[in-house]
């Protein structure tokens, strides 16, 4: 297995989702941060899992429907968790 680094920019992505969502319901809420901290385990077995990120381009840089990682030799590195339907800005990838 990979080993998995979280950038703070990830940590806190997740942090705000999961406040966000709790306003309505503190349920769903964990439910989706355990949903999501799962799917990073799963990546962290299988490291080429994902697709390269169209807006980069970049075969390092891919992205689970859950969240996006970066490839690195041996690591995992969260760069951010992001909803679907926001625009992706390239540069926050780096």
């Amino acid at each position: 297995m990979a080993e998995i680094r979280w950038t703070i920019q990830a940590a806190d992505d997740l942090e705000g989702i999961a406040n966000f969502i709790s306003a309505d319901s503190e349920h769903y809420a964990r439910l989706l941060a355990v949903y999501i901290l799962e799917a990073v385990e799963r990546a962290g077995a299988f490291p080429e899992s994902g697709r390269v990120v169209p807006e980069t381009n970049t075969p390092e840089i891919r992205e689970i429907p859950l969240g996006n990682y970066r490839i690195k030799p041996e690591v995992i590195e969260i760069l951010m968790v992001y909803h679907g339907a926001r625009l992706l800005d390239p540069i926050r990838l780096k």
